[in-house]
């Protein structure tokens, strides 16, 4: 609803449990306030739901994900959309979390200027605001042949590609775009890479060209028709229709700093076991929580946002049981494993639940 005040008009949403980040962890605990029966709204800096996935990867296989041998990461973002789709979570997408004021719950407003009002809330932000680091030279040109991301991977086909940076993203986008671009050629300033060791060796037996100890010296041509990159003080000329930085990003939690809760080093927030921060009623989970033996996975996240949720029912209800029963209990009618309904899909057959775009 909306309440207006003179001639401005601020949008308000009240509910039990708002969710700030909408990666798949955010998703997956929409999904779980839903069988708890809690109102939930999500709330994202980023246009589309999905997080780091949907702006960096949605193309990319995910190997992390239990019961999935491999997913795209744009299908596991949909499948969690669908998860949570029967128990009607608001999105409110392309706006910040802003300020946090205390009181009978709490009101987040948002860049938006929208307030909403929770109950309860728990913050998967992951990595907080990101902001790819900038190339040294050639940042101009983007947009004309630069990027940062790779989301669809078909726009590569039959170019010359050049990537720059040794980490997961550098070696994994190689990896996907060889077989579809006519070339590849990752330019990376030291000898050894940072990402996986097997990605690295897989890199290494394909047709990618890998040239290490190098620097991009100069980008030729707008938009972009070639890269000049210095090698052992020595000069050479690649072509490159595409240059792609992935040289890593600036996280910044940004206003959360300032919402009084334990984090350290200006990166994680600080949580007990039930997932609770040092403010009574608000949770984390996913990478941007700490605590001591933290692994920062997929499948982890999707573990602790579980146990914040029904954490999160407890405390609103001190009555209540955290544990949240047989989850089969809470199928919604029709659904997969909901009574009189087979437990799974067969392959060919349509999802039984439809996925309709978030607000």
């Amino acid at each position: 609803m909306s309440a207006t005040s003179g001639s401005e008009t601020t949008v308000q949403t009240s509910v039990d449990v708002l969710i700030v980040g909408a990666g798949p962890v955010g998703l997956f605990g929409a999904y779980y306030a839903g069988v708890r029966g809690l109102s939930t709204a999500v709330l994202d800096s980023l246009p589309e739901p999905g997080g780091q996935i949907t702006a960096m990867y949605p193309e990319k296989a995910i190997f992390d994900v239990a019961g999935f041998p491999a997913i795209r990461g744009r299908e596991l973002v949909e499948n969690l959309i669908a998860q949570a789709a029967p128990f009607s979570p608001a999105y409110l997408l392309g706006q910040q979390a802003v300020g946090l004021e205390r009181g009978d719950g709490f009101v987040v407003t948002t860049s938006a200027g929208a307030r909403v009002h929770a109950r309860a809330v728990i913050v998967t932000g992951g990595i907080g605001t990101f902001t790819p680091r900038p190339l040294p030279t050639g940042e101009e040109l983007l947009g004309h042949g630069v990027v940062h991301f790779v989301p669809d991977p078909q726009e590569y086909r039959g170019l010359d590609v050049v990537i720059v940076g040794g980490g997961d993203s550098a070696v994994d986008w190689a990896l996907l775009l060889e077989p579809i671009a006519k070339s590849v050629a990752v330019v990376h300033r030291r000898a050894s890479f940072r990402a996986h060791p097997h990605s690295v060796e897989v890199m290494q037996a394909s047709s990618i060209r890998i040239v290490t100890d190098a620097q991009i010296r100069a980008v030729v041509g707008d938009p972009v028709t070639g890269v000049d990159v210095s090698v052992a003080g020595e000069v050479e000329s690649l072509p490159c229709d595409r240059l792609v930085a992935a040289l890593g990003f600036i996280a910044n939690l940004g206003p959360l700093l300032e919402w009084g809760l334990h984090i350290e080093q200006k990166r994680h927030i600080v949580v007990s076991t039930t997932m609770a921060s040092s403010v009574p009623g608000l949770y984390a989970a996913g990478d941007i929580c700490e605590y001591e033996g933290k692994v920062r996975l997929i499948a982890t996240g999707f573990g602790e946002v579980a146990t914040a949720v029904n954490n999160a029912f407890a405390y609103l209800d001190p009555t209540a049981s955290i544990f949240p029963g047989h989850l089969s209990d809470y199928a919604p009618p029709g659904a997969i494993g909901s009574p009189g309904t087979p437990t799974t899909t067969h392959p060919g057959e349509p999802s039984p639940v439809r996925m309709s775009a978030p607000a």
